[in-house]
């Protein structure tokens, strides 16, 4: 059977550990919060109304793509492609590009920053292994302007930071919203992980804290995490009603064989 992602891959490691994918959305929701584009996020209203229900939805999207074979995979990637295709079509324009782009990035930043912080660091072949994965998934939408290698994608990565980033009034919103849903302990434990994971710009324009004082408990984390009590993060950082859903992350989801559905069409529209 073909595969999206080789059954050893680095990639269904991280994307099959659930405390390192809370590590990567905490990232990747204090970036999204950030971006020239975030109105997009508001424009069905959904993401301010259930942040975490959102959290998940991109999580299973996420994984149906990194654990099934090739066609399952393709279908989940045109789903999306669909669903951003008809939020463009009601809004009545296309999504920018360069805003597509940096979702994949912020994927690929936070899944390498996430395994490192929390496991080991990478090697040369595993950080292009996982450029490699997302160039992949951007391909299938028709994304442009993708690197195909990782130090290019730490140039392009490094320019879509300084110039797509900035503090508006829907990151002051949307962090309302962490905090309204999370309730205060965990908002400021979700604020803890974000320092700790983000680059320092995004830090600095977010005022989220260096991550100082979790560092001894993630250095705990790495000695004991084979034991059951070490899984903390699943614990503190969602309330226990997504307990079931934040455990399912730490098995590959089942998913059947399918036969591959048709490519999406030229893209000019983004993503459909």
């Amino acid at each position: 059977m073909s595969y999206f992602v080789a059954p050893g891959s680095v990639v269904r490691r991280i994307w099959g550990t659930a405390d390192t994918v809370l590590f990567i959305f905490a990232g990747a929701a204090a970036e999204f919060a950030l971006n020239k584009a975030v109105d997009w996020l508001y424009f069905t209203g959904r993401l301010p109304a259930d942040p975490l229900g959102r959290l998940f939805s991109t999580v299973d999207y996420a994984r149906q793509i990194v654990f099934a074979d090739q066609a399952g995979a393709e279908r989940a990637i045109d789903a999306i492609a669909a669903i951003h295709g008809a939020v463009e079509a009601r809004r009545g324009e296309a999504i920018p590009d360069w805003a597509y782009r940096d979702v994949l990035f912020l994927l690929i930043a936070y899944s390498m920053r996430a395994f490192e912080v929390l496991e080991r660091p990478l090697t040369g072949p595993e950080r292009e292994e996982i450029v490699a994965v997302f160039g992949r998934v951007g391909q299938r939408l028709g994304i442009p302007g993708l690197p195909n290698s990782y130090p290019a994608w730490q140039v392009a990565r490094a320019e879509h930071l300084a110039r797509n980033l900035a503090a508006s009034r829907y990151t002051a919103d949307l962090y309302r919203q962490y905090r309204k849903h999370l309730g205060g302990p965990r908002y400021a434990l979700l604020r803890a992980v974000q320092g700790l994971v983000v680059p320092p710009g995004v830090g600095a324009l977010l005022r989220l804290p260096p991550g100082a004082w979790i560092r001894p408990a993630v250095a705990f984390y790495r000695r004991t995490k084979r034991w059951p009590a070490s899984q903390w993060a699943k614990s503190l950082l969602l309330p226990a009603a997504y307990r079931a859903r934040i455990d399912a992350l730490n098995t590959a989801p089942l998913l059947p064989a399918s036969p591959a559905p048709a490519p999406p069409p030229p893209r000019r529209c983004p993503m459909h």
